[in-house]
Order: C-alpha cells, then sequence, then structure tokens
C-alpha cells in the first residue's frame, strides 16, 4: 500500500442554523472578528492559523446529520481564566453543560452553543 503524506489539520467547520448569528457569538469567544462573513457560511482564521468555518446547516452538500460526538477544545492560560470564561459564556446565554472542574488532564468546562456544538475550555494539568 502507498504511503499517503501526513494531512494536516488546520480547518474546522460547524454546522450552523444561522451563520451570522453564530458569527456574532464567536467573535467573543475566540476574541477576532471573521475574515468571511455571509448569511450561508463565516470564517475565523485564529491566531495560531486554525480556521474555523460556520456553514448554514440547511445548506451543507452533502446533507450532514445533526452535530454530536466531538468537542471544540480551546486552552486557557491558568483556572482563573477557566472560570472567567464560563461565566463570560454563561452571560452570553450559553448553556454551561460541565461547571468549572478539576479533571485528570486539567481544570475545565463544557459549554454548549445555540447549535448544540459543545465547547471545552481548559488549562492543562501541569
Amino acid at each position: 500500500m502507498a504511503t499517503l503524506p501526513n494531512p494536516l489539520l488546520n480547518y474546522i467547520l460547524l454546522y450552523v442554523a444561522d451563520p451570522l448569528k453564530s458569527a456574532d457569538l464567536y467573535a467573543k469567544i475566540f476574541g477576532v472578528d471573521p475574515v468571511d462573513r455571509a448569511p450561508t457560511f463565516s470564517m475565523f482564521v485564529l491566531p495560531n492559523g486554525l480556521k474555523v468555518g460556520l456553514w448554514a446547516k440547511d445548506d451543507v452538500q452533502p446533507p450532514a446529520n445533526a452535530p454530536g460526538g466531538i468537542e471544540v477544545c480551546l486552552t486557557e492560560q491558568n483556572e482563573a481564566a477557566v472560570s472567567s470564561r464560563a461565566e463570560t459564556l454563561r452571560g452570553l446565554g450559553l448553556k454551561i453543560a460541565q461547571e468549572p472542574t478539576n479533571m485528570d488532564f486539567g481544570f475545565t468546562f463544557v459549554a454548549i452553543d445555540p447549535d448544540g456544538h459543545r465547547l471545552r475550555f481548559f488549562v492543562p494539568r501541569g
């Protein structure tokens, strides 16, 4: 079997009900403005180069199943930043599925965006 070159994970695509509304939310979460913003698709390029696209779920081809089974994970600098982020997202109306807590890998919490995507924020254990 031929060996393929290693792929580079540099893009995450989330299916959302309203890319414009989701772009407003994710701009607050990521702290950057989208580089593309339209009714059917919005995209962010984060400081580390990772791209996050928000695609209108009714426009996806081929049609996709509802989200679930994955998490978008974002690291924070320290436990205070994790706790502060949880309060900020709660204030934006996001459901907090897991309150800030210590786990074996670090201090973490999970928020759920309006489309059901799980967002885990954490600071890795030392």
